[in-house]
């Protein structure tokens, strides 16, 4: 009885020593998976540091079948001569020239001297490359608030991730921005001029990445903010100055402008006008944009002109003011001096007779005399 207990605990000591160092070897390779692009090269690099006394046997396999063994000489298999080279100095193996079939589980067994087995495994991933990334959109030519677009990122390869941008900014999903076909098509609902981009596709996998050429959007929107200015800026004007008017409006493409006097037409269009102004007046610009059908009209401008009543005689002000002022001077005078001729032949004549009417008229055209002569 006695032996047999003791046979059982030699026979759990040396599973326990086995698997000692099975466990021991499970991290020879680094955790997978490891990622490769279609064509390239994988080097399956071993945690063992090279031993004093080369290692007795190095066994590779890929999904359970020999791949390339080596117990003094190499062993490879037909199908990877010419691709693969193992590194008996660590027991790491370097794949060449990868293919999709190469995807899959690696395990290595390697025996060195004196010590137990060192073992394992890892998963390589290959993928294809990430090319011809090229973004193209449903329109160019849109109007703000009006239009929607959606651009579609198209490539080659494989396991593709896509991001969206616009300038440096990430584009994300919003209530106006849809994400579709995993990612790969953008659409904007009713663009604002904000939309115009650039906008760039980035495509990317594990093993690489591309971002496509910047595709800018035409987005028409306005006018809206406009303004007139005056040139020279003053309170008054005499009439007859000469002034500029000049209309400003934001506005994609360029705006057309026409202009008001008085909530009346004027026969000048254009941003920018010279007229001759000749009373006062209410001036305002009208702007309207081609593409976006759209009007926006300014505030009113208030023109104040200050008219010269001598200004066709050639007469100043003051010289209009000397003449009145002379005229009624002499009317003064010529008043009191018939009034005296009037007086003075009424006070002599005799009582009033028959003839007294031709007395009176006689008076008054004396009078009239006095007028004729001023």
């Amino acid at each position: 009885m006695l032996m047999d207990e003791m046979e059982k605990a030699v026979i759990h000591f040396i599973i326990l020593g086995v698997l000692s160092g099975l466990t021991k070897g499970a991290g020879v390779l680094p955790d997978g998976p490891l990622n490769a692009a279609l064509g390239g090269t994988v080097m399956f690099t071993t945690t063992l540091t090279p031993p004093e006394t080369p290692f007795l046997t190095m066994n590779w396999k890929f999904a359970d079948r020999n791949i390339i063994s080596f117990s003094g000489v190499n062993g490879t298999a037909p199908e990877y001569k010419g691709r693969i080279t193992l590194f008996t100095s660590t027991g790491s193996l370097e794949l060449r020239n990868l293919t999709l079939n190469d995807k899959g589980e690696y395990r290595v067994n390697i025996q060195p001297h004196g010590d137990f087995a060192k073992e394992g495994s890892t998963r390589l991933e290959v993928y294809e490359t990430v090319s011809n990334v090229m973004v193209t959109p449903s329109s160019t030519d849109l109007v703000e608030f009006n239009s929607s677009v959606s651009l579609s990122c198209s490539t080659s390869g494989s396991s593709l991730t896509f991001l969206w941008l616009n300038g440096s900014t990430e584009v994300t999903a919003s209530d106006r921005i849809h994400l579709t076909d995993k990612g790969a098509t953008l659409t904007i609902v009713n663009v604002t001029r904000y939309d115009q981009g650039p906008f760039r596709c980035h495509v990317s996998n594990p093993v690489n990445s591309v971002t496509s050429d910047p595709v800018n959007l035409s987005i028409s929107y306005g006018p809206e903010n406009v303004i007139v200015k005056i040139s020279p800026s003053q309170e008054y004007y005499e009439e007859g100055s000469n002034i500029t008017l000049s209309c400003s409006a934001v506005s994609k493409p360029s705006a057309l402008y026409y202009w008001f006097l008085n909530g009346s037409v004027m026969p000048h269009t254009g941003s920018e006008i010279n007229i001759q102004i000749g009373e006062s007046g209410s001036y305002s610009c009208q702007a309207f944009n081609q593409k976006t059908l759209r009007y926006d009209t300014s505030s009113p401008l208030a023109v104040t002109v200050l008219v010269n009543p001598g200004k066709t005689s050639g007469c100043s002000a003051g010289c209009i003011i000397g003449i009145v002022i002379a005229c009624l001077v002499v009317f003064g005078g010529a008043a009191g001096g018939g009034y005296y001729v009037y007086n003075k032949k009424f006070n002599n004549k005799a009582p009033p007779q028959s003839g007294q009417k031709e007395v009176e008229e006689h008076v008054y055209e004396d009078t009239s005399v006095v007028y004729e002569n001023i």
